[in-house]
């Protein structure tokens, strides 16, 4: 192994190791002090982005591009295998420094406001999870390794939604997330399968061996599964259920890096996109949608964190717009300053409300709202036709429950009636 490519290994071991630890010490029945899981956290990430700016630092002094750790094989059946690889190249580099830095910037955070939380374990026993199942999915070399990161975000994005799980809503919502997730996540799952029948691997560059009508069947598999991490249209009502988290959880995972893994699946995916210009005019629509969507449902929010949350919505639609056009470079650029930008903004924003309430009152309660010039171009009739759509955030949840979950459930509802009387006629 190399200097590089263990580098490479350790900015995803790091965070796994620190997990572990604090997951055994929780087995055994020990809970560390605050300041002892605060401190760990720093170093563990700090640890994390000094790697990666070394890897970075070293990639540039001997010209590689690519570096590649192989891990061997998790499992080997007859002609097919698992294989452990990490890659680090122009995409994934960016996405681990990003990464470390915004977890390890929110940990700090959270040591003070999550500060004496019946949960506070909890809560960095998750984060660190978390950490590790990011780090690997940026850090992937195939897609059989990013579903591994790809379902550990996802199980602790659910998970610290119901944080407060003493409440009915936090857990509700956590739910409505995890079927978002789990429906969508189907897409990934076949795209995998069938890119192993095709190819014969789940490489990345396995991509360029894909023709175009197999490149559109895959390129809107993946689609799919981003559009449920990435809160596209039509699955967009789960992201502001998930402001029922804690601020610094939600700042992580929808301001910046969960929020953003359906993104990076498709800059994977960029060469079933450039095969296939039906699946590429298709993520442009989704991400058109998903922006408009966003700015009106944003307009009508009631509270801080929704009214971010649909801001995210319509940068990630752009976002996925750029990604259907092939401005690849563009979206990753977009896609760093947002998730920074907008983890800073959800971090603030307690503060950043009680700021504005001083302003208002020292301006006598006169400040202007923003947009009032594009709504007088519109007749009153219409802007409030657009008030309704937005004040029910288009409707969305009411089109998922009647034309995705209704015949999921009635389906399943069937199956069971059938077993049962299949299981009665065989006592007979």
């Amino acid at each position: 192994m190399t200097l590089l490519t263990a580098l490479l290994c350790g900015i995803v071991a790091v965070p796994g190791v620190s997990f572990l630890s604090l997951g055994l010490a929780w087995l055994l029945g020990w809970e560390p002090p605050e300041k002892t899981v605060t401190k760990l956290t720093a170093l563990c990430y700090g640890t994390c982005t000094t790697l990666a700016l070394a890897l970075a630092l070293g990639m540039a002094i001997t010209g590689q591009h690519r570096v590649v750790a192989e891990l061997g094989s998790w499992f080997v059946v007859h002609d097919y295998r698992f294989p452990l690889r990490l890659l680090a190249d122009s995409v994934s580099l960016p996405f681990q420094l990003l990464g470390a830095v915004l977890v390890g910037v929110v940990g700090r955070f959270s040591g003070s406001y999550i500060h004496r939380d019946p949960g506070f374990f909890r809560f960095f026993l998750l984060l660190h999870l978390f950490g590790f199942g990011i780090l690997l999915l940026f850090s992937a070399a195939t897609f059989d390794v990013v579903i591994g990161g790809w379902e550990l975000v996802g199980l602790t994005s659910v998970m610290l939604i119901a944080f407060f799980q003493h409440r009915d809503e936090p857990v509700k919502n956590a739910l409505r997330a995890f079927a978002t997730y789990r429906t969508c996540d189907i897409g990934l799952l076949v795209g995998v399968v069938l890119l192993h029948g095709q190819t014969g691997s789940a490489g990345f560059e396995a991509l360029s061996q894909v023709h175009a009508g197999e490149a559109t069947l895959l390129g809107l598999l993946f689609l799919l599964a981003a559009m449920g991490k990435g809160a596209q249209v039509p699955f967009s009502g789960w992201l502001p259920r998930a402001m029922e988290g804690p601020t610094p959880s939600t700042a992580i995972f929808y301001g910046a890096l969960s929020v953003h893994a359906g993104a990076y699946l498709l800059l994977r995916a960029q060469p079933l996109l450039q095969e296939s210009r039906l699946a590429a005019g298709i993520v442009v629509a989704v991400g058109l949608a998903t922006a408009l969507h966003g700015t009106l449902a944003g307009r009508a929010a009631a509270d801080t964190k929704t009214g971010l949350a649909h801001a995210s919505l319509t940068q990630l639609g752009l976002v996925f717009a750029e990604l259907g056009m092939g401005w690849t470079t563009l979206a990753l650029w977009h896609i760093v300053g947002h998730a920074a930008v907008r983890t800073l903004e959800f971090l603030r924003a307690p503060s950043m409300l009680h700021d504005y309430h001083h302003v208002h009152a020292a301006a006598g309660g006169a400040l202007s709202t923003s947009g009032e010039h594009y709504k007088k171009l519109l007749p009153e009739s219409v802007r409030r036709w657009f008030y309704r759509l937005a004040l029910d955030r288009g409707h969305l949840d009411t089109i998922v429950e009647r034309f995705l979950i209704g015949p999921v459930l009635r389906l399943a509802t069937g199956l069971q009636r059938s077993g049962g009387k299949n299981t009665e006629n065989t006592h007979e």
